[in-house]
């Protein structure tokens, strides 16, 4: 055989042209597959790495209304120094942490619920996932009616269990902090926590979350074997042995995706956010007291209210840095165990 194609590939040396032929026809392919691609990568590069590169260059100029000139990273050092950027960071941890592993968790608990044989699963499903197709606008309309602090339901709910009014989302104070008045003890400035105003659209972002990941746990369920529960109940493995030993491992790549793409989506979060505290009437967007600007909306308001476009994009790219350094942080962890 060794003979066969040695021979078969001195011909195809011997004969002239042929290396000729085969370059002209791998240029000709290449060709027809740049002119199939050329629609999608001329509105790709038109309208997500245009406005990419044209902001990182305004972010590196003193433009406010008018343009002033190059700064080069002037508003990068101004960023990093500045009190209301790091305060917006801290926010931002805040509401991800709030979100990211509670909605995991609840989402995980109740796709393994609605797995077992319950009457109207279809229903619950639709149900859990009807949340996640609404406008957020739309929701956060009504979440802000919900917390209404005079007529809203969630005071009505809380005073069934003997808690107060609360002004939810124009309370700036943290929530460790109201829990430490309640219970008559002083609470450090330090671990106050997030404020009860954050905390209302925390509860709001879960409750608009929950269904899509719902889905996705539903899917991960699907594909894990039949036949290990089985052998598994065989051998006598009680139920919690079963969930704790079998199905949250086989599950660990959807913990995995779900936790990439909610993190970026926690630290890119606005809609829910910017209705909710614009209508606090303390502070306008951001509001009470800057206790819900997250960089997002920090960002928002250097370039609408501030009119600093040169600083505001510095900002956008300093969130850019850090979405970016926590993924592959989460890649490196996560995909490890993930594909364990």
């Amino acid at each position: 055989m060794a003979a066969a194609f040695g021979s078969a590939k001195t011909r195809l040396a011997a004969r002239p042209g042929a290396p000729r032929r085969l370059d002209r026809r791998k240029l000709r392919n290449t060709a027809v597959a740049l002119l199939f691609l050329a629609p999608a990568l001329l509105i790709t590069g038109v309208f997500h790495f245009f406005p990419v590169f044209y902001a990182f260059w305004i972010s590196l100029r003193n433009w406010k209304i008018a343009d002033l000139g190059m700064v080069w990273l002037r508003n990068y050092n101004e960023a990093l120094h500045s009190h209301a950027f790091w305060q917006s960071l801290g926010v931002t941890v805040y509401f991800a942490l709030g979100t990211v592993p509670v909605t995991m968790a609840l989402a995980c608990l109740i796709a393994y619920l609605l797995y077992q044989k319950v009457r109207w699963l279809g229903l619950l499903r639709t149900l859990y996932f009807l949340p996640y197709v609404t406008s957020t606008v739309a929701a956060a309309s009504v979440w802000l009616w919900i917390f209404n602090p005079r007529a809203g339901i969630a005071n009505t709910l809380i005073g069934h269990v003997g808690i107060g009014n609360q002004r939810w989302t124009q309370e700036p104070r943290g929530i460790l902090q109201l829990l430490g008045n309640a219970a008559h003890i002083s609470v450090p400035g330090l671990v106050q926590g997030p404020s009860l105003a954050l905390c209302a659209i925390i509860i709001m972002t879960i409750w608009h979350q929950l269904g899509f990941q719902v889905v996705i746990f539903l899917v991960g369920l699907g594909n894990i074997p039949g036949e290990t529960y089985e052998a598994a109940r065989i051998d006598g493995a009680s139920e919690r042995q079963v969930f704790w030993k079998i199905t949250l491992p086989q599950l660990a790549p959807i913990f995995f995706f779900l936790s990439v793409i909610s993190t970026i989506a926690a630290f890119q979060a606005f809609n829910e956010i910017f209705i909710i505290s614009s209508n606090s009437n303390v502070g306008g967007a951001g509001g009470p007291l800057g206790t819900t600007q997250t960089v997002m909306v920090n960002v928002y308001n250097q370039f609408q209210s501030a009119h600093r476009l040169g600083y505001g994009s510095a900002v956008a790219f300093i969130l850019f840095a850090i979405i970016m350094g926590l993924t592959l942080v989460q890649s490196r962890l996560g995909g490890r165990y993930a594909r364990a």
